[in-house]
């Protein structure tokens, strides 16, 4: 053997009660589990760990993550590596960087400079799904990236390719052309597809347009994450939408960052829940993801109502100069309640400054919105519209708008994932991008007993892996990859807060990949063993 981890507290991913045994890996695999008291010899190896008085878990797998650069320019991605995440999903709410042509990969870059950068530093040597999954492969010289990683296809980035940034229906041609670029990207390793249903220009997109591409993505087996049209004002109408157009596609369904936020949702968790265990029970496929936080996260442009960003950033930045147009947008965000504020009347206190494209802007970050304005002695929308100008609507935003209560009881649903929606840029981005996990295992699990550990490590490993339909990950069986975290589960915590976003968790001191240590002693290695993983439904 390889490796034996000796005496680990096997926390197996079943959600089953825990137990002690001797783990040995080969050929990065998971080779041999003995049980201690079990008969026969003990396994031996050309190494051994001892693993007493630590718990030894599957890899967690992200399963909304916002890494798509990040994996290709930072070869340590300790944000994620050291929390124990073995996997993460990519291409999320309905915008990333494949497939494009070369003017939708400009506008992409542009439109989601806040989540990922401008990508200045990225050689962009892909056009494809197909081509994306393969330079992961690839990247640092052949040995790949730090983590696993799966790929989502991108709803608006396909529209953005095949309509443009129009706000109407798809023509004939058009849907086709949608239809034929999602075939493709399931073809060459897609998990599914996913949608940002208040961002431009997916938003624009009618059921109807929708439904025909999930039945592409159902064909081959994959499923259908959507941010959805509304988290706040009609959030349980949006979330039934997406239950009804699934079914009517026969389509697998994960909700994406499932919350209920804003105040007119406090208290209503319940309400969410009754409607998908009502759709479960009818025979509907369902599983959604949380992050253990109550704020959010995303970029202050999307806060703007959908039809001040029709025609693309640039368009967005012209009505923004103009006044008439301006004082239009802020009507909408401050009165009406925009649909990119998720039909909510903006709260100024609630949007806190997380990270600035533009190095001169530093002095809003950390701040809210409404604090800025207070102090330059002007309203909050001269300083937000003064911020989304200067810095070319590369601004991300934290957004203080949630319930605890709300948090605790979705995370407790049998079909619950961990998904840590973790934006790495800016200078002080959401903590959950370096904690969600060991705040989930610290905090929600040993803290406050929301979930025993079992069940919690179920959460985070095997129920996301049966979503995601790989057939040898999520468990700690003989046989499976040697995809594994080995955590104290007396001291595992996040590290990160809202202050010192960028701190490493504690009580982790091992993560390996295909049996290779990328954390070892609590310190990042130098070994790249992530590798793109292609879904059920490739050629």
């Amino acid at each position: 053997m390889d490796l034996v981890l000796r005496d680990a507290l096997v926390v197996d991913g079943t959600g089953e009660p825990s137990y002690r045994a001797d783990v040995a890996l080969d050929g990065g695999r998971i080779a041999e589990i003995h049980p201690e008291g079990s008969p026969g010899p003990r396994p031996t190896a050309a190494r051994t760990v001892d693993a007493d008085g630590l718990a030894l878990a599957p890899g967690f797998i992200d399963m909304h993550a916002h890494s798509d650069l990040a994996l290709l320019r930072d070869p340590d991605h300790s944000a994620k590596a050291a929390q124990g995440v073995t996997l993460e999903v990519l291409g999320q709410d309905g915008m990333s960087y494949a497939p494009v042509d070369d003017r939708t990969l400009a506008e992409v870059r542009r439109s989601i400079t806040g989540w990922n950068g401008d990508g200045s530093d990225i050689d962009f040597d892909w056009r494809t799904v197909g081509g994306y999954l393969d330079r992961l492969d690839r990247n640092f010289g052949g040995q790949g990236i730090a983590v696993n990683a799966a790929y989502l296809i991108p709803q608006g980035t396909v529209r953005m390719y095949a309509v443009g940034w129009d706000d109407r229906p798809a023509t004939d041609a058009e849907l086709a052309r949608m239809r034929e670029l999602v075939d493709q990207g399931m073809r060459e390793g897609a998990v599914g597809m996913s949608s940002g249903l208040t961002y431009t220009p997916g938003m624009y997109a009618d059921d109807a347009e929708l439904t025909e591409l999930c039945r592409v993505v159902a064909r081959h087996g994959g499923y259908y994450c959507p941010h959805h049209r509304s988290y706040g004002a009609g959030a349980l109408e949006a979330y039934e939408e997406m239950v009804q157009l699934t079914h009517t596609a026969g389509c697998a369904l994960h909700l994406a960052h499932a919350t209920m936020n804003f105040g007119v949702n406090k208290g209503k968790a319940p309400d969410l829940l009754a409607l998908l265990d009502g759709a479960l029970a009818a025979g509907s496929d369902i599983s959604l993801d949380t992050y253990p936080y109550t704020p959010g996260c995303t970029t202050l442009v999307a806060m703007l109502p959908s039809w001040a960003s029709e025609g693309g950033p640039e368009s967005v930045l012209t009505r923004l100069a103009d006044p008439v147009s301006a004082e239009k947008i802020r009507h909408h965000l401050e009165v009406l309640g925009s649909d990119g504020c998720h039909g909510v009347p903006i709260e100024w206190d609630t949007i806190e400054i997380s990270g600035v494209s533009s190095p001169q802007l530093g002095e809003y970050v950390g701040r809210t919105v409404e604090e800025s304005a207070r102090l330059r002695g002007e309203e909050p929308w001269v300083t937000a519209r003064r911020l989304l100008t200067e810095d070319r609507l590369g601004t991300t935003i934290l957004q203080h708008v949630g319930h605890e209560e709300n948090v605790q009881q979705i995370m407790r649903h049998p079909v619950h994932t961990g998904g840590s929606d973790g934006i790495l840029q800016g200078d002080k981005p959401h903590p959950r991008a370096y904690g969600t996990f060991p705040q989930y295992l610290g905090r929600y699990a040993r803290e406050l007993g929301i979930l025993s550990l079992e069940e919690c490590v179920a959460h985070l490993t095997s129920r996301p892996a049966a979503r995601l339909r790989l057939a040898d990950r999520g468990l700690v069986r003989e046989g499976y990859r040697a995809d594994l975290v080995l955590f104290d589960p007396e001291t595992v915590a996040a590290g990160s807060t809202f202050d010192e976003p960028h701190t490493l968790p504690v009580g982790i001191p091992h993560v390996l990949i295909d049996g290779r240590f990328v954390i070892e002693d609590g310190k990042r290695t130098s070994v790249l063993a992530g590798k793109a993983v292609r879904g059920a439904g490739a050629a």
